[in-house]
């Protein structure tokens, strides 16, 4: 296993862009994963309920609930049932047992539901199945208000709601407060009696012509083809040219028996805003999808469709957003943000103040990139960020560091003994290989048993140990890998810098060569006229000779021993023997 650090050394270049790559697929996974409050857990329980108008409490329960108990009741895995009777209605909660197969469960609920729903006495509507699920809690709530009439508030939420839907991270956008248009038919009995028409005829000649009746196929020479008769109403206008009867030549309809408008059906809720009636629209997202970004989404939807309306109609209609738990999320995750880097500074802070700049860095490098290892690892299960992952996140802060503070430790040591770094460093990477994977191994051993937690909250905290069982894998693979060839290469570079900063402070070298360039230039600047610190050379050379500073300070230098023994081919006078030169 430790031949691993020798092949990582030896391809120093690839691990360096491995790291680089590694860094860039955990930051691009922490920008794309969707972020959340609470894990989006499946709860396994269903909620099945059937509307009966008129019923009572009492028969509710003797026709409906026993009934429905008595079917359901055989169910595999079945762990609880709970029934509740009511006026007009009935219903059943399941529980089920953890690990259940959802697509199985609700295939028996159905067909027990069937068989329940043979024994009903008429007049039931049919039964609803309902999913108990988190996801499915709205996100956001779009309310419209104002001084308008139904019908407009009516028309302006169901086109925002059509919008809504259309965009790709919403599941649905389902409206509350607003009222069914309906057909309102007032029957004056004076007029029935005059026609010689009883109520129930025109009832029953209503319902007979709200109907879509096929007819069949009538087979031609030139093909078959399908015959409908189209019978159903697409307008009030339909209900009032209705023909009832014929009274000699004329034909009664129902316009002329009746009262006919267009309304409103009678209300079963309401919503309210800031004390005001209003319709609302409660957004729910997709499963995997961002919830902030999806809010933002919602948001730009809603301004580019208000910006569409007339100018009298954006003075009328107030829009207003509410229940936006984007904004709780976002607070969440910047707070949790902040509480993680404010452990890695303190982290940060001891290692500095124990080890050193140059080990505290190298132990810094190792909290970020296995924090953004584990977020690419968590991308590829895709598992969304939510407030169980933070909170693991900094739980694993001050164990991920044990490992790469041992290996730097221990290569600062070999170091100071005269070793090269990056023999070093992967001569400590394997020296403390097995203690540092035993120890990541200990800790990992500690939180495995949390996987297997049952029931909903296993589900709901299963995430933490998810979290830091990457964590603390990451942290191992930048210990013993990725950790030695940083510092190995590091170490070369710090010891390059440092022997030419030394050079360049101690400045013997370029006093030299300043010396023996300066005279063989034209000076700068140039000579102002006859002064007795420059003079003219021959002729032949046209050269200036050097200044008078030269003169006082550089010539007694050139004239010393030191410049007749060739001062490129041994150092100068007071350079250490030991230090490297730049000249060969």
């Amino acid at each position: 296993m430790t031949g691993i650090v020798d092949w990582a050394a030896a391809r120093a270049r690839m691990i360096v862009a491995l790291i680089v790559l590694s860094i860039l697929a955990g930051a691009l996974a922490y920008v794309g994963l969707p972020k959340e409050g609470e894990p989006d857990i499946e709860i396994p329980a269903l909620f099945v309920s059937v509307d009966f108008p008129g019923i009572s409490a009492e028969d509710s329960e003797k026709l409906l609930v026993k009934v429905m108990e008595a079917e359901l009741s055989d169910l595999d895995g079945l762990d609880k049932m709970t029934g509740t009777a009511a006026e007009n209605y009935a219903g059943v909660a399941l529980e089920f047992e953890f690990g259940w197969d959802k697509t199985k469960t609700m295939a028996d609920v159905r067909d027990a539901m069937s068989a329940a729903e043979a024994k009903f006495p008429e007049g039931g509507e049919k039964y609803q199945i309902t999913e108990i699920n988190f996801s499915e809690f709205p996100i956001i709530v779009v309310s419209l208000s104002g001084a308008v009439p139904d019908r407009t508030m009516v028309h302006l939420a169901r086109d925002l709601q059509d919008r809504l839907e259309g965009l790709e991270p919403v599941l649905e956008a389902g409206i509350a407060g607003d009222r069914e248009e309906m057909v309102e038919v007032l029957l004056d009995p004076l007029r029935l009696e005059s026609y010689n028409v009883t109520a129930t005829e025109l009832i029953n000649v209503v319902r007979n012509n709200n109907l879509l009746i096929p007819a069949g196929d009538v087979d031609t020479p030139e093909g078959s083809f399908s015959v409908k008769i189209p019978s159903s109403f697409d307008g009030p206008r339909d209900i009032y040219d209705l023909p009832i009867k014929t009274n000699g030549d004329r034909v009664v309809r129902l316009g002329d028996l009746a009262t006919i408008n267009l309304t409103f059906e009678d209300r079963t809720g309401t919503a309210r805003f800031n004390g005001e009636n209003t319709v609302a629209l409660q957004v729910v997202k997709r499963k995997g999808f961002n919830i902030i970004d999806t809010a933002q989404l919602v948001r730009r939807t809603v301004a580019a469709a208000e910006a569409e309306w007339p100018d009298q109609l954006r003075a009328a209609v107030r829009v207003s957003i509410s229940n936006d738990q984007s904004t709780v999320i976002e607070s969440m995750v910047s707070q949790l943000e902040g509480s993680v880097l404010t452990a890695i500074a303190l982290v940060m802070l001891v290692t500095l103040a124990a080890l050193g700049i140059r080990p505290a860095l190298l132990v810094g490098f190792a909290i970020p990139t296995s924090f953004l290892l584990c977020f690419a690892l968590l991308a590829v299960m895709d598992v969304a960020i939510s407030n169980i992952v933070m909170f693991g996140l900094i739980l694993a802060v001050g164990m991920l560091v044990d490992g790469a503070i041992v290996v730097v430790e221990y290569a600062d040591k070999r170091i100071a003994e005269g070793e090269g770094p990056m023999h070093a460093y992967v001569g400590a990477a394997k020296r403390m290989f097995w203690p540092v994977a035993s120890s990541t191994a200990t800790t990992l051993c500690a939180f495995l048993p949390m996987l297997f937690w049952p029931g909903v909250p296993g589900q709901f905290m299963g995430m933490l140990p998810v979290t830091l069982i990457f964590v603390l894998l990451a942290s191992l693979l930048v210990a013993l890998v990725f950790l030695p060839v940083m510092g190995g290469v590091t170490g070369r570079v710090e010891r390059w810098f440092d022997i030419r900063i030394r050079q360049i402070a101690h400045g013997f070298w370029l006093w030299h060569w300043s010396c023996s360039r300066w005279p063989r230039a034209r000076s700068w600047p140039p000579p102002r006229g006859r002064r007795r610190c420059w003079r003219r050379s021959t002729p032949a050379s046209r050269r200036w000779t050097a200044p008078a500073f030269w003169v006082r300070w550089c010539r007694p230098w050139r004239r010393s021993s030191c410049w007749r023994l060739a001062w490129w081919r041994s150092p100068p006078p007071g350079w250490p023997a030991s230090w490297p030169r730049f000249w060969g």
